[in-house]
């Protein structure tokens, strides 16, 4: 099952992806759930399942506007060096632990949407990755039951802004609109097991980023268990768990992203989450 957030009839909605359309839940649900991060935390994927089931289309592709697979997360908490292969093209050690980071909501944005290159800066990399999408709460969770607590996987794009990121990690990942997420997130029982998978990041088409993704450092669950341990982990809060080699201020000479480009990161099993670059107005 594909659950997706977008607009409709100057909307917010959320729904099922049937085809090249969507199911929107939100009166099928009779109303008790805002958006989808509500609908998690109420446990209601098996009724989103049951409401969806033999349904028709309300909205075709075409005719709405793609939000964030989770517009509104509590938490976006991402993983830093996590693939041996960025490891050893950055020049850092492994991490003896996952090395995480937070961003903020703002930094979102959809599927078929744009990317904000700021003003202060020419330096915008990018960083295809697999991210998670909690569905049930929890503390201190043992890895061995790590992925019970997920609800699906999504792509996301940890959009960079290097120079700042030198300075200060905080800085140079929370600039507004550098963090595609989408295009919808894909339920587990379609992914039972996110190691394997395969992550391609185009840049105008040309492949730029490829790996499976069972060669993470620290798997899914481990990341999972480790967040946990230091923060209650919430429905609908997005983890996302690293970028492979390939990115571009390691490149010589560096590969920065500018106003026209179009990236697109696919993950199999997923879809593909494509965005737009702009120039920050």
């Amino acid at each position: 099952m594909k659950l997706a957030s977008y607009v409709a009839n100057g909307k917010e909605c959320f729904g099922v992806v049937i085809g090249d359309g969507v199911v929107t839940l939100n009166e099928r649900l009779g109303g008790r759930y805002a958006s989808l991060r509500d609908a998690l935390a109420g446990g209601a994927l098996a009724e989103i399942r049951k409401a969806a089931a033999g349904a028709k289309a309300d909205h075709r592709f075409a005719d709405i506007k793609w939000r964030p697979a989770i517009p509104n997360p509590e938490k976006i908490l991402c993983a830093g060096i996590n693939y041996r292969s960025h490891a050893a093209e950055t020049g850092r050690e492994l991490p003896k632990q996952p090395s995480m980071f937070i961003r903020l909501a703002d930094t979102l944005t959809g599927h078929e949407g744009e990317m904000i290159r700021p003003s202060v800066s020419q330096h915008f990399d990018f960083e295809g990755e697999l991210a998670l999408v909690i569905g049930r709460a929890g503390r201190h969770i043992p890895v061995e039951r790590a992925l019970d607590h997920v609800a699906g996987y999504t792509c996301l794009v940890d959009g960079s802004v290097r120079d700042y990121q030198k300075f200060s990690v905080t800085s140079g990942k929370n600039f507004p609109g550098t963090d595609p997420l989408g295009p919808w997130i894909v339920t587990t029982d379609e992914i039972p097991d996110p190691t394997r998978l395969t992550l391609t990041t185009r840049l105008n088409g040309q492949v730029v980023q490829k790996s499976g993704t069972d060669l993470l450092i620290y798997s899914v669950p481990q990341i999972i268990a480790f967040c946990s341990d230091f923060t209650a982990l919430a429905p609908g809060d997005v983890i996302a768990t690293g970028t492979p080699d390939g990115v571009g201020h390691r490149r010589n000479p560096p590969l920065w992203m500018k106003p026209g480009d179009v990236l697109e990161v696919e993950i199999s099993g997923i879809g593909t989450l494509r965005s737009r670059v702009v120039d920050e107005q």
